[in-house]
């Protein structure tokens, strides 16, 4: 299983950025992708979510409104577009996930890093004020 993420750099505040999360290795039709983000000092927490079986999704309250995660199963691909950013977003990001399925709540999946098999690698996102 791997997840090659892109995207992420530095925007201004209120501007817009999409992370992608490439997955290989795994049935696609199957299974939890989340995006995570770190902060300097601070554990890693869950962003936004997507079950790949019923296509419903997770978003933390922090984020609501203004980020949007969607999947493209032709190239097997998640993405979080990211808008109107704020300089509280700046983290490292993650892309995080679950194979198979789960009897937990896409919530409880996405709101505990342990629940994710697998990661990519994090791409830094930075909002200047």
């Amino acid at each position: 299983v791997q997840l090659q993420v892109s995207g992420g750099g530095l925007v201004q505040s209120g501007g817009s950025l999409r992370l992608s999360c490439r997955a290989s290795g795994f049935n696609f039709d199957y299974g939890t992708i989340g995006w995570f983000r770190q902060a300097p000092g601070k554990e890693r927490e869950g962003v936004s979510c997507i079950s790949l079986f019923d296509l419903s999704t997770y978003y933390a309250d922090s984020v609501k409104g203004r980020f949007t995660i969607s999947r493209d199963p032709a190239v097997n691909t998640v993405y979080l577009q990211m808008n109107s950013l704020k300089p509280e977003d700046t983290a490292v990001y993650y892309c995080g996930s679950h194979l198979g399925e789960t009897r937990k709540p896409l919530g409880t999946m996405c709101s505990y890093s342990y629940n994710m098999d697998y990661w990519g690698k994090g791409t830094q996102v930075t909002v200047s004020s």
